[in-house]
């Protein structure tokens, strides 16, 4: 029987331990988060007993077995489970059954988070949106870090040219010019996110900005002499 999760703060659960479900358990134990970690091979299971002490062994087609696992008690579950779309639906329908009441599951295509968000899942793309970090980097080396948030919406890091050293946020005026709001500033290795009017910026300080993508790329521009 598995063992009773004492839970003094929120319960994660991840059910398929492939290379994302397995590094995303990893971490949050390693953050110091409380893990239950599910997969059908023992293998696995073994290797994710080594940060966890909530490892099962289970198959994620049955409902009875994730409850007996206690992933009814998560407060969150995150559905690993990407190339086998069947499985990846019907466990999260089962999880949903077991009254969780955040739901997240991974996939691999349009279709299936179609379904899922149908389901009432929070859908995620990994391997699109490393792909979509990785090209923004690709096509601008001077972006140093890159987040997609729409088709249209980025988050992105940005390495300050000597064009605007010693300006202030109010001097550079990012908002009414390229319609831009600074989120960060790193300044060595300080980051600084209560920004004022008056907060300055040098050569080489990394700028992190949310906004359109067209409108990064035209305060790039600017940035490397090309306005």
């Amino acid at each position: 029987m598995p063992k009773k999760i004492q839970k003094d703060e929120q319960l994660y659960a991840v059910i398929g331990l492939g290379r994302f479900g397995f590094a995303l358990a990893e971490e949050l134990a390693r953050q110091g988060k409380d893990v239950l970690a599910v997969d059908w091979e023992r293998e696995i299971i073994n290797r994710a007993a080594e940060f966890t002490d909530n490892a099962f062994v289970a198959d994620a087609l049955k409902a009875e077995n994730l409850a007996a696992c206690g992933v009814g008690d998560a407060d969150v579950a995150v559905i690993g489970i990407g190339a086998k779309i069947d499985v990846s639906i019907l466990t999260t329908l089962n999880v949903m059954k077991l009254g969780v009441k955040r739901v997240i599951a991974k996939a691999t295509s349009e279709e299936q988070g179609e379904v899922l968000t149908r389901l009432g899942a929070e859908v995620i793309y990994p391997e699109r949106d490393m792909a979509l970090r990785t090209a923004g980097k690709l096509a601008s080396p001077h972006i140093l870090e890159y987040i997609s948030l729409s088709d249209k919406v980025d988050i992105m890091e940005l390495t300050l040219t000597p064009r605007v050293d010693g300006r202030t946020v109010l001097e550079l005026n990012v908002r009414q010019k390229w319609g831009l709001n600074i989120i960060a500033v790193r300044h060595g290795g300080e980051v600084n996110i209560s920004i004022s009017p008056q907060t300055k910026v040098s050569a080489n300080d990394t700028l992190a900005v949310v906004g359109k993508t067209e409108d990064i790329e035209r305060f790039e521009a600017y940035l490397h002499g090309k306005d």
